[in-house]
């Protein structure tokens, strides 16, 4: 069920001002929403999150901050990364496509249309081995690809991770009976580009978002299509403007180009030390790299240096 706008700003009122303390009375932070990636950003290269960076996004929820995921993982395959954060949060997933709590409550979806998701799959045919399709269901057939043999190599450990929801279905088109979240395209960089370069060709710019990810040391590029206008920059405004919180008093941390739409959104944007130099010369704050805490790193920047420590 979706929630209403009043209901979402009651659950996160900081719990001084729920007890009836009068508001001048609190210290108020420099920022009141903070939205960080997960893969590349607050995961280290173990694909784990360090005590350093846990403990600072637990400093920033002690001090009023309201903390949000926002990743390009499915909802269902962020879960078990915000729940070690150990407190109540939202989740924004599939790269701004659905927002939705982590008790299951859902805030806003931006499917891509079937028929559009037809279009592509016959336009991108020559990259069918690369194609991902992605449902909003936790189920078998939440994801659905023709065969593996192009995948093994660039998302193995995605893959065995998922497997219980992989369905596959020969040709794609047969899985499309509803609205799916977004249509995926993996593999080697260079193989990648040159689906950007089909994507681009494609005549479908006014009715799709395009948007990638890339991880140069594994080789890797991930290719999502998504609903136009759909992007985790748009979502994390969506999300302020119904919080009642200005772009200034928001603050993002990013690692890849998946992440420019909310790093320009955020008035206090933070970019990862392991971004690429192109990212990172677009003239945000450089935080230290993902193996160095860097979220932690960037939250001590703006909430300042922790008494005693």
């Amino acid at each position: 069920m979706m929630m209403d706008a009043g209901r979402a700003r009651r659950a996160r009122r900081p719990s001084s001002v729920r007890s009836g303390m009068l508001e001048s009375s609190v210290v108020k932070p420099p920022i009141r929403l903070l939205a960080a990636d997960i893969d590349g950003t607050l995961l280290n290269p173990e694909f784990q999150i360090s005590e350093v960076d846990l403990a600072g996004l637990r400093r920033a929820h002690r001090e009023g901050v309201e903390v949000i995921l926002v990743t390009g993982r499915r909802h269902k395959f962020a879960l078990p990364i915000a729940e070690q954060l150990g407190f109540d949060l939202w989740l924004i997933s599939s790269n701004g496509a659905i927002t939705r709590s982590l008790c299951g409550e859902t805030f806003h979806r931006d499917m891509l249309p079937l028929e559009t998701c037809r279009k592509l799959c016959a336009t991108m045919r020559e990259f069918r081995g690369n194609t991902v399709l992605t449902f909003d269901m936790e189920s078998k057939g939440a994801i659905v690809l023709e065969h593996m043999r192009e995948l093994n190599t660039s998302i193995q450990r995605w893959l065995e991770e998922n497997l219980q929801y992989i369905d596959f279905v020969i040709p794609l088109e047969k899985s499309l009976i509803t609205d799916p979240v977004q249509a995926m395209f993996c593999g080697r960089i260079e193989r990648m580009h040159e689906a950007l370069t089909l994507l681009a060709a494609s005549g479908l710019e006014n009715d799709i978002t395009v948007l990638r990810t890339e991880y140069p040391v594994r080789d890797l590029s991930i290719v999502d299509v998504l609903s136009q206008g759909c992007s985790k920059g748009h979502a994390l405004e969506r999300w302020a403007k119904y919080r009642g919180i200005p772009r200034e008093q928001v603050m993002a941390i990013g690692d890849n180009y998946n992440d420019i739409e909310m790093l320009a959104f955020a008035g206090l944007p933070f970019i990862m030390g392991n971004a690429s130099e192109e990212l990172r010369g677009r003239g945000w704050a450089v935080t230290l790299a993902n193996d160095q805490n860097g979220v932690a790193a960037a939250i001590e920047q703006v909430l300042g240096a922790r008494v005693g420590v």
